[in-house]
């Protein structure tokens, strides 16, 4: 499947309209909804390797093992608080500190996950240059990532899937 086939299948899967709130707390006429595209994999495989060629390394859980099984890299995954049993860890994985680690997301809106996300990464001492996303719905995360040292890489955008034609799909099978 090439980029323009997984943007018609992202938009054809993912893409909802309506009247939606966001993590943000922002209300928004579309949603993309992750679980449409991370739970298939006719889609998660082809994402994968998409970020790990977008990517030198690698850190964050679906689609940053889709990447990890594509590019051979091992990924680690970011808790939003800690576990109050077993090890107690917010990240999981083996690291050492001083690694350079880029952060994977699905969808990226005003950067606020993805901005906590960097700081439980930089506070073990990892080091974020680089987050790569499925989707960037283009409302500021970007820069508010850039606010904070870290580039960010998106496979598509919002206008960019609505634009690709549906011809562009091959049909399945």
């Amino acid at each position: 499947m090439d980029r323009d086939e997984l943007g018609v299948a992202l938009r054809e899967h993912a893409y909802l309209e309506g009247d939606f709130v966001l993590r943000s707390g922002r209300r928004s006429r579309y949603y993309l909804d992750k679980y449409r595209f991370e739970t298939r994999p006719d889609l998660l495989g082809p994402l994968g390797e998409l970020i790990s060629e977008a990517v030198p390394e690698l850190g964050a859980v679906a689609l940053a093992a889709a990447a990890s099984l594509a590019s051979g890299l091992p990924f680690l995954i970011v808790r939003k608080e800690a576990k109050e049993y077993g090890t107690a860890n917010r990240l999981e994985g083996v690291f050492d500190e001083g690694e350079r680690v880029c952060l994977v997301e699905d969808v990226v809106t005003s950067g606020g996950a993805a901005i906590a996300a960097i700081e439980a990464l930089r506070e073990t001492g990892l080091e974020v240059e680089t987050a790569v996303c499925v989707v960037d719905r283009e409302e500021g995360g970007a820069d508010a990532l850039a606010g904070v040292g870290v580039r960010l890489e998106a496979l598509f955008r919002p206008s960019e899937l609505l634009q690709l034609s549906k011809s562009a799909a091959k049909p399945h099978g």
